[in-house]
């Protein structure tokens, strides 16, 4: 019924409760979020998955925490339905149907791993209103402690599925490993891709490149921890070519962030060996925007691009395609780099990522 107007507009009561309710609900998470990533951090969800109901005192000592903090916290947890609370004994719960997406054990469903990056957007929050006005972006090295956490986010993955899922996405790849043949991951990050294959195939010969002198520092310190004579990193902008051939080559979550994707991909078909196969991951969802408004994720992942991997590429005088450029230009943007045969694959538990298989 409508009730209310705005100017000469008459308002449906019952929409401007609903959108109230949306917002309230926004505000709320957002404020909430600092303290997911401290309970992530902490490893506060982590303990309570495996205590049975607890005083906040009895929680805070298990923690090795200040109660104080320990019961405020509580308390937020307990009133944004995370936590239950029972009133009689004022104990505290961590439900196992919670937990499952909470904690480390839950591997790449711990949403609570993903509040870590709200400080970080934050923080670029002056400078990106300055590139609404003026132009620009804002540069990679203004997200401080970014790396570590992609670093962090997709290892996850990698340790449960790279080997025995995402590498027989390619037919006959995972053999050709065992034999040994050369590979190479281009924007590795902290290069933890490379390290996992180069373990499980030693046979194989795997190169890390990327522009980040941090991502080539780690990958090579975890190579030489994990004893790995098969795996090396280079600092190297692949927009300006791949050193070598190869016959196989790897992206991970990595193509849509980049100044130049055009010339990247057909860096990477050129530097495939004769029968040789890219293989991509990206993110999953459509290149129009209607066809993603249904897509629980999609409010996310064009956030993120607004806020990281868009405006990272325009501070390179890129073409930022953003991080929602979707399966059609994707396969477009593959096709015009020389890239004939293109498949896509997808792991059924994983709404968020999208594989494609590609040879010359």
């Amino acid at each position: 019924m409508t009730t209310q107007t705005l100017g000469q507009t008459q308002l449906d009561q019952s929409k401007m409760e609903a959108f109230a309710g949306k917002m309230l609900g926004a505000v709320s998470g957002a404020f909430m979020s600092p303290l997911f990533s401290i309970g992530h951090r902490l490893g506060m969800f982590d303990r309570l998955a495996g205590m049975k109901p607890a005083t906040s005192p009895e929680i805070a000592k298990a923690l090795g925490l200040q109660e104080r903090y320990v019961r405020e916290w509580l308390a937020t947890m307990v009133t944004g339905g995370v936590i239950e609370y029972d009133p009689a004994g004022r104990t505290y719960r961590l439900p196992p149907e919670h937990a499952a997406f909470l904690t480390r054990a839950a591997g790449p469903n711990n949403f609570a791993f993903f509040h870590q990056y709200t400080a970080i957007m934050g923080a670029v929050e002056p400078p990106l209103t300055e590139a609404f006005k003026n132009g620009g972006g804002v540069p990679y090295s203004a997200y401080g402690n970014f790396q570590p956490l992609q670093a962090e986010e997709s290892a996850r993955l990698f340790d449960m599925a790279l080997v025995s899922v995402i590498v027989p996405f390619a037919p006959g790849v995972t053999e050709r490993l065992k034999s040994g043949i050369d590979a190479v991951d281009v924007a590795t990050g902290q290069g933890h891709a490379v390290t996992v294959l180069a373990k499980e195939f030693p046979k194989s010969r795997f190169l890390g490149l990327d522009f980040s002198d941090e991502g080539v520092t780690a990958g090579r310190t975890e190579a030489v921890e994990w004893g790995l004579k098969n795996a090396r990193f280079d600092v190297h902008d692949v927009a300006k070519g791949i050193p070598g051939k190869f016959d196989l080559v790897t992206a991970f979550d990595c193509i849509h962030d980049m100044a130049k994707p055009r010339q990247v991909l057909k860096n990477i078909a050129q530097a495939l060996k004769p029968g040789g196969v890219f293989l991509m991951m990206d993110m999953a969802g459509s290149s129009k925007l209607e066809e993603n408004i249904a897509n629980p994720m999609a409010p996310l992942l064009y956030a993120a691009s607004t806020l990281h991997c868009m405006t990272v590429s325009l501070s390179q005088g890129g073409e930022a395609v953003g991080t929602m450029w979707g399966e059609q230009k994707a396969q477009e943007y593959l096709r015009d780099a020389g890239f004939k045969h293109v498949e896509i694959k997808r792991i059924p538990d994983d709404p968020m990522h999208v594989f494609y298989v590609c040879t010359v």
